[in-house]
């Protein structure tokens, strides 16, 4: 195991969470840890590793979630993080273009650690006003036969 990881007695995965920062990683993994949602933006420095668990109609999960710092400042080992990973999910804000335009060099940085594991592509922000990429823009998760969801 991982440091920080302790085994479990149903499958375990790490899961990379990557994009530009401000795009709402953590957020949505605090999300998903205590149901609370943080209005104030604190920038990851390094990674934060998180263990997550979900029940599925195979029985319960556990995701490692590394939620990794989008900010090229407080990159830490960036793509030394990916090591290992089994599934990513690579963010970008539906209300900033430029984390779209950024999405291409996420992926090529995964795949390039991680060859072929599972990569979800999640448009966050919908709730905001002032949407940038519209949904019939967002064509990237295309060509590379990735999931999106929004």
């Amino acid at each position: 195991a991982l440091p920080n990881q302790q085994t479990v007695d149903y499958p375990s995965f790490k899961l990379v969470i990557v994009g530009d920062g401000g795009t709402g990683k953590t957020t949505f993994v605090k999300r998903h840890l205590t149901g609370e949602f943080e209005k104030k933006y604190e920038p990851t420095i390094g990674v934060e590793v998180h263990p997550l668990d979900f029940f599925t109609n195979c029985g319960k999960i556990r995701f490692y979630c590394w939620d990794t710092a989008g900010q090229e400042k407080f990159g830490g080992l960036r793509d030394g993080y990916y090591i290992h990973g089994q599934c990513a999910i690579i963010m970008f804000d539906v209300t900033a273009r430029l984390t779209y335009k950024n999405v291409p060099t996420w992926h090529r940085d995964l795949c390039r650690v991680c060859e072929n594991i599972p990569i979800v592509l999640c448009g966050n922000k919908v709730d905001v006003k002032n949407r940038q990429v519209k949904a019939k823009q967002v064509t990237f998760h295309r060509k590379k036969n990735l999931q999106y969801y929004e």
